[in-house]
């Protein structure tokens, strides 16, 4: 019986092994068709944003209107738009006053950040409300092992403006199961989980919304 993953739950410093905890664990949104009236798609990949240092982190040009919900405890959504065109989904996941944010770039069967939120109906709606049930969108964990054999890195993507260190930090992490946009090596440290399947593909279109 898959529980449903309290926002207390993601509330660390660490939002790197957060980043790579995400893996397997469910995607759920309100799904009337549904049996159970729940949609879930497995997380397949994510990137880690931590802290006002990250320079590709949103926060590090300081708390605006638009970053004040990276500031806030984790457990909360944060969705912008990217390109005017994209929806971006990201789960805050500091404590309060420790921007820091994990984005989901995919789902089993759907690869690429804006492809995702386009595929699931979430906008920015969902930004600052809660990562549980009662805004409709939450995570679940059904106790799937992933074994680090599964789990891929390899540096963020669409961030270059970020300088060549935070560039190259390898804080993007995917399954074997999932589609990269760029290729992932195999992850230190990942965590222990059953997971297996084709490699990811080395290739796609920046057009999907990839950051």
């Amino acid at each position: 019986m898959p529980r449903v993953i309290e926002p207390s739950e993601v509330r660390a410093r660490n939002t790197v092994a957060l980043a790579r905890w995400l893996l397997g664990k469910h995607l759920v949104s309100r799904d009337p068709a549904a049996p159970d009236g729940a949609h879930r798609a497995r997380i397949t990949e994510t990137e880690a944003y931590h802290g006002p240092r990250d320079l590709a982190c949103h926060a590090s040009k300081g708390r605006t209107p638009r970053t004040e919900v990276m500031f806030a405890p984790g457990g909360v959504w944060y969705v912008y738009l990217c390109y005017g065109v994209h929806e971006m989904l990201n789960l805050v996941t500091g404590p309060a006053d420790w921007p820091a944010a994990v984005l989901i770039r995919g789902v089993e069967t759907v690869s690429g950040p804006g492809r995702l939120t386009r595929a699931l109906g979430i906008d920015r709606r969902l930004n600052a409300r809660p990562a549980a049930p009662a805004s409709g969108l939450w995570l679940e964990d059904d106790g799937l092992v992933v074994p680090r054999r599964a789990i891929l890195a390899g540096p963020r993507v669409g961030i270059a403006y970020a300088g060549p260190v935070w560039a190259a930090k390898p804080w993007r992490f995917g399954l074997r199961t999932g589609c990269a946009a760029a290729p992932l090596t195999p992850a230190a440290g990942a965590s222990r989980r059953t997971v297996s399947s084709p490699a990811p593909s080395r290739a796609r279109s920046r057009a999907d919304g990839s950051r």
